[in-house]
């Protein structure tokens, strides 16, 4: 009953499917957890288990098929809701208008189910819904029409409208261990004497199967460490500002690269406390770190402030200057 090429969180897989085949699968379900873990991959499971020909998932089907790769906006019991434009935003008009689907996401939820089938309504960064799409959905999360349930998944429900959290049953995830992450990579591609720079670099996550968001990651750390050091930023700040020819936002990239510098942070305070390094392969300029003057406190402060500042798409040298000064 669970597909073979899904790796990690086994137990809450577990508990959903019990609770379908008992009919106590709640209308509105918020997946929250680490960034790249899987939460999307464990919500499109549920409506591929229904379309799947033997009903289990299998992998290997026509029905089981239609999820890999790059999945439809729409399926006969599943649309996807994602964020769009340099903006990386859900605006209303894909919610209330006909932009994903004729007559819209509440209109698509009320209409009937496929025989043996519920209509699962996947909102994927769902923290990215601007406020009139996290509006128009509240009265329909809080009563979902009979065998429609919204998923709703997110690295940041603090981000979240709290009415949108307090309508939503929480279902919260955790990063995989290092050997089920190192498991997917290798399918990927990825090869031993890559392990722990990337087990490193993940944390947990599948973020990196990518060897070019690999790249960058790695980019974004030296750039880091180079800046902690002392390196003057205008010669070293280049790999953490935003790419244009990514179709990531910009305030996401530099949120990417905030998340990056407080990893970076904590191992050097782990570091002057003794204790085992995440960032094992950084070992030695952490170290340099560690015996000098950095003020991880400070850096930490600063980087979260400067989180909670992109919602105002500041300019993006200038914030990650700031950061690079309170360290």
């Amino acid at each position: 009953m669970f597909d073979p090429l899904t790796i990690g969180h086994r137990p809450i897989r577990e508990r959903l499917l019990e609770r379908i085949q008992a009919g106590r699968i709640g209308g509105s379900l918020l997946f929250a957890g680490p960034d790249g873990i899987g939460k999307r991959r464990v919500a499109l499971e549920l409506a591929q288990r229904e379309l799947c020909f033997r009903r289990t998932a299998c992998g290997d089907c026509e029905g089981c098929r239609m999820f890999r790769g790059e999945i439809p906006v729409e399926l006969p019991n599943l649309l996807r809701i994602a964020p769009e434009g340099k903006a990386g935003l859900i605006r209303i008009g894909a919610i209330r208008e006909d932009d994903l689907v004729e007559g819209g996401v509440i209109a698509w939820a009320h209409r009937s189910p496929p025989p043996g089938c519920h209509r699962w309504i996947l909102v994927e960064d769902a923290h990215r819904l601007n406020g009139a799409s996290a509006n128009m959905l509240l009265k329909t999360l809080e009563e979902p029409p009979p065998s429609t349930v919204f998923l709703l998944v997110t690295h940041r429900p603090e981000a979240m409208l709290q009415t949108i959290r307090s309508r939503c049953e929480r279902i919260p995830f955790k990063a995989l261990p290092d050997a089920e992450a190192w498991t997917v990579a290798e399918r990927e591609g990825w090869e031993a004497g890559d392990r722990a720079r990337w087990i490193a670099l993940a944390g947990g996550t599948l973020r990196f199967l990518d060897p070019e968001a690999f790249g960058r990651a790695q980019a974004r750390l030296e750039a880091w460490i180079a800046l902690a050091g002392g390196a003057a930023f205008a010669e070293a700040w280049g790999p953490l500002g935003p790419d244009k020819a990514l179709d990531a936002s910009q305030n996401e990239q530099v949120g990417q690269a905030l998340d990056m510098l407080l990893v970076l942070l904590a191992d050097v305070a782990r570091a002057r406390e003794g204790r085992p390094l995440r960032l094992a392969p950084w070992e030695e300029a952490i170290r340099r770190l560690a015996a000098g003057d950095l003020d991880v406190a400070s850096g930490q402060a600063r980087a979260f402030e400067a989180q909670r500042a992109l919602a105002r798409n500041p300019a993006a040298d200038a914030l990650l200057r700031e950061v690079a000064q309170a360290m």
